[in-house]
């Protein structure tokens, strides 16, 4: 690459930059569906055809600013997951990382937790997208972990989106309760992850145990129908006989004196 193409390819890269950042900034007090191209570029210091050459229009903005709030949490997560520790260990600094971020990019995180069931349709796949992609990597992690013997993917993947979930509901604490409500929504969300990984430790057991009231209700009815032929074979007989001592007695006719 030429110098004069560097210094053009570095131009391009601030100006999609200052596109984000100025619509990240327009969006602490609106949704995306109501921003305007325009207002976007005035507040960026570039012209409506300069935004053509980075975004197709606002939803693919809003889809870039997806990527940017939570593209870097893969890595960083993948490797505490990574890390030595129990689960528990894991989940605490799992905790303090979304804290982190929170702190350090709260515009971000609104836009998130506004956008999640907002108006824009591919700005809600992406961020659903991010969502099970975590999913599947807190799954993955999981799996290798002995606790996890026995279990099925399915079930993996959903006690990963589980926690997940959680994250997702924490980070909108955290912006609601602002830093000094930090410490206290910090401890609910370790006691809540504390709660689902107890569940976990007994989920085989409980899906046995259900098993086995199943087959045991599949007993009682068994054993109720048995009863009920039964009872309703006794009754048939008890009748049949009834109707053939009437019988007999009527054939015989009236005793003679």
């Amino acid at each position: 690459m030429s110098h004069t193409a560097g210094i053009r390819q570095a131009q391009k890269l601030r100006t999609r930059q200052a596109l984000l950042d100025a619509a990240l900034g327009l969006l602490e007090g609106q949704s995306l569906s109501s921003l305007g191209l325009r207002e976007v570029t005035r507040a960026a210091g570039v012209t409506p055809t300069a935004f053509y050459r980075h975004f197709d229009d606002t939803a693919a903005l809003g889809v870039a600013l997806v990527e940017e709030a939570l593209g870097s949490l893969h890595g960083m997560i993948g490797a505490m997951l990574a890390e030595t520790g129990d689960s528990e260990e894991r989940l605490d600094r799992c905790v303090e990382l979304i804290s982190r971020h929170v702190r350090e990019q709260p515009a971000h995180f609104r836009f998130i937790a506004r956008e999640q069931h907002g108006g824009v349709g591919p700005v809600r796949e992406a961020i659903a997208a991010q969502l099970r992609r975590f999913a599947e990597e807190v799954a993955a992690a999981l799996a290798e972990e002995p606790q996890s013997r026995g279990w099925s993917e399915e079930d993996l993947l959903m006690l990963g989106g589980l926690y997940v979930d959680h994250m997702v509901i924490t980070a909108s604490a955290l912006l609601d309760a602002g830093p000094e409500g930090e410490q206290q929504v910090a401890g609910v969300a370790r006691r809540r992850l504390r709660l689902v990984t107890l569940g976990r430790l007994h989920w085989l057991d409980g899906a046995g145990s259900a098993g086995g009231a199943d087959s045991a209700d599949s007993a009682d009815s068994a054993d109720s129908a048995d009863s009920a032929d039964s009872a309703d074979s006794a009754d048939s007989a008890g009748g049949a006989d009834s109707a053939g001592g009437a019988d007999s007695a009527g054939a015989s006719g009236p005793a003679r004196p």
